[in-house]
């Protein structure tokens, strides 16, 4: 069985390069962008697509008869292609889960770390020729709330307590082993000083932080989003900026990617953003390709 991958760029292929092992199956590299009607014809006589971030379409995967696989690298294939239709096509889709759970980690507490004290604020204000050094706020003994406790809650959990936070915990089901105090939501967001959010995006997590709960927070606090972006309702976590409710935001997740310039939240001093990269390490990526390839590899051996 035949394997493509649909959207490779120079960066993924030195990746592959260096993980490449003995007896992995051969993986055509497709560099050129493309539009989705030409997929019928990039992947005839592949059985097999690996998919970093390009949108797969039903109608036009229904016409690509030799695919059996995709393999999409990542978490959330749901945000680039019909999981559920494609399946019941007869096409098999492959997650790779926990790739990236340090390097997302890392993420979250430097713009916790950065939100706290003002430096991307302070970067534009010297580069533009204002010299302003800034109040901020030192997190030892302040109060770190972590909602999800999946592989990179668990991480931001134990980052937290090791620059001495006070780390509790919400999760939607409770977890026996967490090392940290599990504590109703209401009370997370009414005791964290910096609440951060780590949930898989679904049906009952989009909004999830709504304009109710965003009252409930502890005024002055500080909200990370490394996740996803809609788990906020955005229009309320900008009402809650500008009033001051929420002191600072570190996104590096939106509703639209990339942001658009003129988005209200790229003109906020106290915003901090970064274009979803809290996954993007070599050490991740490297995970990443490996677990693509070791999967390409099950499906190879296992037709034969």
């Amino acid at each position: 069985m035949k394997a493509i991958f649909i959207d490779c760029d120079d960066l993924s292929a030195s990746v592959l390069d260096q993980v490449h092992r003995t007896g992995d199956p051969p993986i055509t590299l497709h560099r050129q962008p493309f539009e989705a009607g030409a997929l019928p014809r990039l992947l005839a006589g592949y059985g097999i697509c690996l998919d970093d971030h390009s949108s797969l379409p039903t109608d036009v995967l229904a016409q690509c008869s030799s695919l059996k696989h995709v393999v999409f690298l990542g978490t959330g294939a749901a945000s680039y292609m019909d999981v559920e239709a494609l399946q019941a096509n007869g096409m098999q889709v492959h997650t790779i889960k926990g790739y990236g759970d340090i390097a997302v980690a890392e993420h979250t507490i430097a713009m916790m770390l950065a939100c706290c004290r003002n430096l991307g604020r302070m970067d534009r204000e010297i580069r533009a020729g204002t010299w302003v050094p800034r109040e901020g706020v030192q997190l030892r003994g302040k109060t770190l709330g972590v909602i999800g406790l999946g592989g990179i809650g668990k991480e931001v959990c134990r980052l937290g307590k090791s620059i001495s936070m006070d780390v509790i915990a919400w999760n939607r089901s409770t977890r026996p082993r967490a090392e940290v105090p599990q504590v109703e939501l209401d009370t997370l967001l009414a005791r964290a000083d910096v609440v951060s959010l780590h949930l898989a995006l679904a049906g009952e997590t989009r909004n999830f932080i709504d304009a109710r709960r965003i009252a409930r927070m502890k005024p002055g606090a500080i909200l990370i989003n490394t996740a996803r972006g809609a788990l906020i309702e955005e229009d309320a976590l900008i009402d809650a900026l500008e009033r001051g409710h929420i002191r600072q935001a570190g996104l590096d997740v939106f509703h639209a990617e990339p942001l658009p310039p003129d988005h209200r939240l790229a003109g906020m001093d106290n915003v901090l953003l970064s274009a979803h990269a809290g996954y993007n390490t070599r050490e991740a990526s490297m995970t990443l390709m490996r677990r693509a390839l070791d999967i390409v590899r099950e499906i190879v051996a296992a037709s034969g």
